[in-house]
This record gives C-alpha cells, structure tokens and sequence, in this order.
C-alpha cells in the first residue's frame, strides 16, 4: 500500500499545482522556463505512475475487499467508460462541440472513468485508486471551469465533422479497450470473458 500511496501523492501532485499553487507554478515556469518545468513534471509524474502501477499489482495479489458490487454496477461501468473515452477523444479532435461546450473534456473524461470503477470494484486498492482520481478531477475540473469564467476564455463552436469524428473515434477506443486492450494491459476483462 505504501508504494501505491506514494506514486498517488507524486502523481496527482505533479497534475495539481494549477489548482493548489498556481501563483508558486507561475514563478517556477519563469525561474526554471517552459521546458525544463514541464521536464521536471514529466519525470515526477512517469515515477508515480510507475509506483501506482506497482503498488497496484501488489494490493491486487492480496485484495481487502470492502464490499461487493452488485452485477450491474459492471454493466453501467461499461456505458460510463463509453462515455469517458469519448469525452478524452474530444480533447483532442478539433472543433467539436463536447469540447466547445465542457472546456475540459479530459478532466471531465477522468471524473467519470474514476467513478465508473469505483462502481464495479470494492477491494481497498480501487477505493484508493479510483477515488483519489475521483476527487482530483473534481477540483481540478472546477478549478479550470472558474479560470476559463476569470480569464474569459471560450472555445470554437464544433462543427459536424468534429462531433461525429470525436463520437466515432471514442467509441472505436472504447470498444478495441474493452473488447482486447483492457484484459490484455489490466488482466481483467470487463465482458468477463
């Protein structure tokens, strides 16, 4: 667990000093300049990856479950990830209007990845995964939501092409994910197969 712990702290820390110390991030992007800030959050946030993924694994060998989720929280998990990869694809097609109309779709993507598998896992390891994910996204989300209200800041409206290129491509990565990649990367299948 402690490994787990550590590489959560490393990583949503790397991803936060926006929401919690922007004033401290400001100062190290003009002492340190763009790249080597970003250098620095890079190297930060691929050691806690690395410890979650580790520390994960090990809490998965030895699982302490805490309760025990009924069948069809899987069911809405698997409709819920739909809809989180689709919002992740929109951060990244142009012009489309999940984009135009959420701001930060990524964010928003992350919110409901993290609840979905809250949902359909029970074991103390999700809990801490998932909802520090969870919690994360929300002030993050929040916080990027009012400074887009501070800065004024709007998006392009999305155009046809883009929706229906984000929908499409969401829902290709969604269904590849679940269908091979997620058993193949995670271990577990979320058809149960």
């Amino acid at each position: 667990m402690p490994l787990l712990i550590a590489g959560l702290v490393l990583f949503l820390a790397a991803h936060s000093t926006r929401i919690f110390a922007d004033g401290w991030r400001s100062a190290m992007l003009e002492r340190l300049g763009e790249k080597p800030w970003k250098g620095l959050i890079t190297v930060v946030s691929i050691a806690g990856f690395a410890l979650i993924v580790i520390g994960y694994g090990q809490l998965r060998v030895m699982p302490v479950p805490l309760w025990e989720p009924p069948v069809w929280t899987r069911h809405l998990s698997l409709l819920l990830n739909l809809l989180a990869l689709i919002l992740l694809t929109a951060a990244y097609v142009p012009r489309n209007a999940i984009k135009s109309r959420i701001g930060h779709p990524m964010v928003a993507g992350v919110k409901i990845w993290a609840l979905a598998h809250l949902l359909a896992n029970g074991n103390l390891a999700d809990v801490l995964l998932f909802g520090s994910f969870l919690i994360w996204a929300v002030l993050d989300f929040r916080a990027s939501r009012r400074r887009d209200r501070e800065n004024d800041v709007s998006y392009p409206p999305g155009t046809l092409l883009g929706s229906f290129g984000t929908l499409a491509i969401g829902t290709l990565v969604w269904f590849v994910f679940v269908r091979w990649l997620h058993a193949l990367l995670i271990g577990v299948s979320p058809l149960g197969m």
